[in-house]
C-alpha cells in the first residue's frame, strides 16, 4: 500500500525507477557528501562560533534543505552549507574583514531574502548575467585553490613567513605528515571510485592520528545527543546594514550562491537526463526556491550560505531520478544528528584531505575559460591568482570584475560588457576610491 503511494507522489513508473533504487541513491549521495558534518562546523568555529550547536545547525539544515527538494520539487539533489561560501563566510568577512560571525550570518540571511524575491520574481536571470561567463568559471577556480590553501595551512604542510609570506611547512612534523598521507589516500580512494571517499578520507586520518595523539577521544560517545541552539539560533547584528563592505559581502554571497545551484542543478540534471524539466520549468524554479529557503533559514539557525551540491550526481548515478532519492538522503542526515562526538573529534589536519580533493574538483572548471581572447582570459586569471594570495574572495572579484570592464573599454570592446557589470565597476570603484 504505501509502496503504491510512494510510486504516486514521487513518479517513480514515469521516471522508469523503483524504491530499492531511490533508497540506494540517498545513500550513495549521503556518503559522498557526509564529509560536510565535519568540515563545516570546523570551519566557521574559527569565527568563535561554538562547535557543537553548529554540527547540529549544519545536520539539521541538510536534512531539511535535502527533504523539501524532494518532496517539493522532486529532485534528486542534496543540499547542505557550502564549502566555498564558508571559507569566505570564515576567512573574508570574519577573519579577514574583521566582522563579526553575528554581522556574517546577517548578510547571509539577506541574501536568502533577496535569492528568494529573485526567484519568485524571475529576477535571478538578469543578475546571473551581470557577471561574464569566464568570470564566473574564474570565481569557481579561484575559491578552489583557496579552500585547498586554507586545507595545507590547517595541517601546517604551508606556514606564514614574514619575508616571502608562505613557506612549506615542517613536513617532519604529525600534523604535516598526516595531512599528506591523508591526501594520498583519499586521492587512491577516489582513484577506485570508492562511494564515500572523501568521508572515508577524512575518518582514516583521523583514526591514523589517534596513536600520534593529534586525534583526541576525551568524553568520546559513538552515540551523543544533538546540542542545544540557543548559542546560535537567530544571532543577527544589523549594525552595519548600511556600509558599503556590508552590500558587497551579500552580493557576492548571492552571487556564488546563484551560480553555483543554476550550475549544479542544470549539471546534474543533465547527467539524470532531466534537462527537458530545466530552463525556466517549474521544477528549476522550484529547485532554486528550496535553495533560497534553506540558505535563510540556516543564517535563523546560524549557518552559512546553503546551496545544492554536486555530489548529487553521484546518486543519480545510481539511477536516482526522483526526489525520492533525496528523502532518503535527508533520512540520513537525521540519523547523523545522533553521531556528533564522531564528527567534532576529527582534527583540522584530517579535514585537509576534503579541502584540498574538493579544491581539485573545483579547478577542473580552468578548462573551459578562455584564455586565447586576452580580455577574457587576463580578468579570469587575475580573479583566480587574487583570491589565495590575498586571502579574500571578494578582492578576486573586484579585481576581476575592474580589470574585465577596463581592458573592453581600452579595447574597443565595451559593448560585450553588459550593462549589470558596468554597474557592479562603477560600485567598486567608488567602494574603493571614497572607501565607504
Amino acid at each position: 500500500m504505501w509502496q503504491n503511494l510512494v510510486r504516486r507522489i514521487f513518479n517513480l513508473d514515469k521516471k522508469n525507477t523503483n524504491v530499492k533504487t531511490e533508497f540506494i541513491a540517498g545513500f550513495t549521495t549521503f556518503m559522498t557528501m557526509a564529509y560536510v558534518l565535519a568540515v563545516v562546523p570546523s570551519l566557521l568555529s574559527k569565527t568563535g562560533m561554538p562547535k557543537e550547536p553548529l554540527f547540529t545547525s549544519v545536520a539539521l539544515m541538510c536534512m531539511f534543505s535535502t527533504f523539501l527538494m524532494g518532496v517539493y520539487a522532486n529532485l534528486p539533489f542534496a543540499l547542505a552549507p557550502g564549502i566555498g561560501l564558508c571559507a569566505f563566510f570564515t576567512y573574508t568577512v570574519v577573519l579577514g574583514m574583521g566582522y563579526s560571525w553575528q554581522t556574517a550570518l546577517t548578510a547571509v540571511f539577506l541574501e536568502g531574502i533577496i535569492f528568494i524575491f529573485l526567484t519568485v520574481t524571475n529576477l535571478r536571470t538578469a543578475i546571473a548575467k551581470a557577471i561574464p561567463e569566464n568570470l564566473k568559471k574564474a570565481v569557481s577556480v579561484g575559491i578552489g585553490l583557496f579552500i585547498a590553501f586554507i586545507g595545507l595551512q590547517n595541517a601546517h604542510i604551508v606556514v606564514k613567513n614574514p619575508n616571502v609570506l608562505v613557506q612549506l611547512g615542517d613536513l617532519t612534523q604529525a600534523e604535516a605528515i598526516l595531512g599528506l598521507i591523508g591526501i594520498i589516500l583519499t586521492g587512491v580512494l577516489l582513484f577506485f571510485r570508492i562511494k564515500g571517499a572523501l568521508l572515508l578520507g577524512i575518518l582514516i586520518t583521523a583514526a591514523l592520528g589517534i596513536p600520534l595523539g593529534i586525534t583526541r577521544l576525551d568524553g568520546f560517545q559513538l552515540i551523543s545527543f544533538p546540542s542545544s541552539l540557543s548559542s546560535v539560533f537567530f544571532k543577527f547584528d544589523f549594525s552595519q546594514f548600511f556600509s558599503g563592505n556590508f552590500l558587497i559581502i551579500v552580493l557576492t554571497f548571492l552571487s556564488i550562491d546563484l551560480f553555483d545551484t543554476i550550475g549544479t542543478l542544470i549539471g546534474v540534471s543533465t547527467k539524470a537526463k532531466l534537462e527537458e524539466r530545466f530552463g525556466e520549468g517549474i521544477s528549476f524554479k522550484r529547485g532554486l526556491l528550496v535553495d533560497a529557503i534553506g540558505t535563510t533559514l540556516g543564517a535563523m539557525f546560524g549557518v552559512s550560505t546553503v546551496t545544492a551540491y554536486i555530489e548529487s550526481a553521484s546518486g543519480v548515478a545510481e539511477g536516482g531520478r526522483t526526489g525520492l532519492t533525496s528523502v532518503f538522503t535527508a533520512f540520513f542526515f537525521l540519523l547523523a544528528l545522533f553521531f556528533s562526538s564522531l564528527f567534532l573529534s576529527i582534527p583540522l589536519c584530517a579535514i585537509t584531505p576534503a579541502l584540498v580533493l574538493v579544491g581539485l574538483f573545483m579547478l577542473t572548471t580552468i578548462k573551459e575559460i578562455d584564455f586565447e581572447d586576452l580580455t577574457e582570459g587576463l580578468p579570469a586569471f587575475l580573479t583566480i591568482m587574487f583570491m589565495p594570495l590575498t586571502f579574500s574572495i571578494v578582492n578576486g572579484i573586484i579585481i576581476g570584475v575592474l580589470s574585465y570592464v577596463g581592458l573592453k573599454l581600452l579595447s574597443g570592446r565595451i559593448k560585450e560588457v553588459p550593462f549589470p557589470t558596468l554597474l557592479i565597476a562603477l560600485f567598486f570603484i567608488a567602494k574603493l576610491w571614497v572607501g565607504f
